[in-house]
């Protein structure tokens, strides 16, 4: 009996791999791959706090120069001349493209349904009836510089992901 569930155990544990490999598409270096972030900076290096060289963003087709770690650089396919760092988190292998208007969903929609968040999720929350909405929203406008974010690490003695 133990034999058979350890047979067992080993043929599922490897249909699992096999669906996981077949089915996480990797960005990998000389690949193309889009922006799937509502706004991306570009950073100069892998250091969060490294100066900015542009943006891009939700849809934006990029190709993928090299990887270190979790970060890819990447060059715009729309303007060749900007190049930067970015969370290698924030691609996808699949094409995007934007459709707001009418039946189609915006970009903040689409890329909380990547992550997981859909209308059903976000019903069941609304059904609890104790969230505050606004104070979301009003989390998601707040607008910290760079410079006073690592000015506020660094008094604190905290740590600033210094990657470079």
């Amino acid at each position: 009996m133990r034999k058979k569930f350890f047979i067992r155990m080993i043929g599922l544990s490897a249909l699992f791999l096999l669906i996981s490999f077949g089915t996480s598409a990797q960005i990998s270096t000389g690949s193309t791959a889009w922006v799937s972030a509502r706004t991306v900076t570009l950073k100069s290096s892998t250091w969060f706090f490294a100066s900015n060289r542009g943006s891009v963003s939700y849809g934006d087709q990029v190709s993928v120069i090299q990887l270190s770690g979790n970060w890819a650089e990447v060059r715009s396919t729309t303007n060749p001349s900007l190049t930067g760092w970015m969370a290698a988190a924030n691609l996808s292998t699949r094409r995007i493209i934007p459709t707001e208007g009418p039946g189609g969903a915006t970009a903040s929609e689409v890329a909380l349904a990547g992550k997981g968040f859909d209308r059903d999720i976000e019903n069941a929350y609304r059904a609890r009836g104790h969230l505050n909405y606004s104070d979301v929203d009003r989390t998601e406008g707040l607008n910290v510089a760079e410079s006073e974010l690592l000015r506020f690490l660094t008094e604190g003695r905290l740590a600033t992901g210094d990657n470079r």
